[in-house]
């Protein structure tokens, strides 16, 4: 549970979006990736997304097509984790865990090449078309590819609620380090709260619809 486990600035609006970043098989199953203990925090992320699918945005993380493509340093990575590029993979296991793509749609997908969602695309557009001010996220990394989009999120300007029994890493160390940082560091931008507490105060359905 969070530190306090409250919603300092009210229950979120009809202009929140969940986004769920990267909770895809290639992480839950058996690869040179696999988060360990994702499937003890799946419940509650079916959970937040089971309340509002059609508030929900999954993020994916696709690797390089094979081992040593992409740019610069990504280059270098994928020589290193070439086991995980598509074509060592094969294509299926970018896709997301299958308690979650029951949701789609209305739920959506979001595809990204890099940790953030907000690099080199227009999500930051999409949000705000929609009139979207609050993010709420679960998922995976805690430490890699949580850490990204709330950096952006934050960066952007909108109200980030992160949901803490609701993310999972492959360290547990970092991702203890990394919620101290939510939790202190970014006090006043970050609200840190549990499922139970994210739910009792969400509204059971939003009337704003997001930018297909």
């Amino acid at each position: 549970m969070a530190k306090n486990d409250e919603l300092r600035f009210g229950a979120p609006g009809e202009n929140a979006v969940h986004i769920c970043v990267d909770m895809q098989r290639m992480f839950a199953e058996s690869t040179d990736w696999k988060t360990p203990w994702l499937p003890r925090v799946l419940p509650n992320i079916v959970s937040v997304t089971a309340s509002h699918p059609e508030r929900t945005i999954f993020t994916r993380f696709i690797p390089a097509q094979k081992p040593g493509q992409g740019a610069g340093m990504w280059r270098r990575y994928y020589e290193r984790w070439g086991s995980m590029t598509i074509d060592e993979l094969g294509a299926d296991m970018i896709g997301l865990v299958q308690d979650l793509a029951q949701f789609v749609p209305p739920a959506r997908i979001f595809d990204k090449h890099v940790y953030s969602p907000w690099t080199g695309s227009d999500f930051h557009e999409q949000l705000r078309a929609a009139h979207v001010d609050t993010i709420i996220i679960t998922g995976g990394e805690t430490d890699v590819c949580v850490l990204a989009t709330v950096i952006g999120a934050v960066d952007w300007g909108f109200r980030v609620i992160l949901v803490t029994d609701a993310l999972c890493s492959s360290a547990d160390e970092t991702h203890d380090s990394m919620m101290n940082i939510y939790m202190n560091r970014f006090g006043q931008q970050v609200e840190c709260v549990s499922t139970e507490t994210l739910l009792g105060s969400w509204p059971g359905s939003a009337r704003a619809r997001l930018v297909s």
